[in-house]
């Protein structure tokens, strides 16, 4: 992303994360991948419901995809969590 923007241009990424609140974590977790994955079994295959959990915590966490888009050429790097931290959108700059 960072060789085809514009020096000073932007990337927003949003991806799903886990809340940094250790109930509201517990909670999301026991949901995401206990509940979401029986209910979506229900009505279609079970692993297509396993795949979104699994790759959610597969992805680095907030502070290593921060220190991984600095790496890559973006300055000013922010996190900004969504719902309670269920997502987050990470803002970086590319570097002059």
């Amino acid at each position: 992303m960072a060789r085809v923007l514009k020096p000073g241009g932007r990337a927003v990424i949003l991806e799903f994360a886990s809340p940094r609140n250790r109930l509201f974590r517990a909670v999301y977790h026991f949901y995401f991948l206990r509940v979401l994955p029986w209910l979506g079994g229900l009505i279609s295959q079970r692993s297509a419901y396993q795949y979104l959990p699994d790759s959610v915590l597969e992805f680095p966490d907030r502070e290593t995809f921060k220190s991984m888009m600095e790496a890559a050429g973006f300055s000013d790097v922010r996190i900004h969590d969504l719902t309670g931290g269920i997502a987050a959108v990470h803002v970086g700059t590319r570097s002059a």
